[in-house]
């Protein structure tokens, strides 16, 4: 008898019907003044697990820790309609070169509060009170979701694998995100 990956399984409270996945169309966008294509490993390992999950990686760049930079590619990626949801990684630690919140929070139109308190959460089974050094986001900017994750490797693998990954799959319950897409931009 073979025993499931636990990142396989939703977390506790949560569970997946039989339904086909909607795909949904990521945009991965790495901050940071020193990494390149070959280096990006944060953008590599989402990209990897966005493929794995069944979605589409409709875009991916890699942008230095400048606010205008950071504002420029993620609202160009939401305005030409080519992404559902934005995952960042990088810059959203404490050193006068993180600036990611700084970009992309007063963007946006509603802010997913409940991300930063999970995922701090999860982080924290992980390296402890260092969580504290990340400032974590997540909102809408014109219906699409943006996710605001810290560049180190684990901080992108417990971010997409024990939070980001549930909400974005249409067959997860209670409930997820993707099933609120078509309403996003009611008023």
């Amino acid at each position: 008898m073979t025993t499931a990956d636990p990142s396989d399984l939703p977390p506790a409270g949560g569970r997946l019907i039989d339904a086909p996945l909607v795909p949904v169309r990521i945009g991965v966008l790495t901050v940071s003044d020193t990494r390149d294509a070959e280096s990006d490993t944060s953008g590599a390992i989402l990209v990897d697990r966005i493929a794995a999950a069944g979605h589409a990686v409709a875009a991916r760049a890699i942008v230095p820790d400048a606010v205008e930079l950071i504002r420029d590619r993620v609202l160009a990626w939401i305005e030409a309609g080519e992404v559902d949801a934005v995952i960042t990684t990088g810059g959203t630690g404490l050193t006068g070169r993180d600036v990611t919140p700084e970009a992309l929070e007063p963007l946006f139109d509603k802010r997913i509060e409940g991300f930063s308190v999970i995922f701090h959460q999860v982080s924290h089974q992980s390296i402890g009170l260092s969580t504290l050094q990340s400032r974590a986001t997540a909102g809408l900017i014109g219906g699409v979701f943006v996710f605001c994750l810290p560049g180190s490797n684990g901080a992108v693998r417990d971010g997409w694998d024990k939070v980001i990954r549930w909400q974005l799959d249409s067959r997860h319950r209670p409930c997820n995100m993707v099933e609120l897409m078509p309403r996003l931009m009611e008023r």
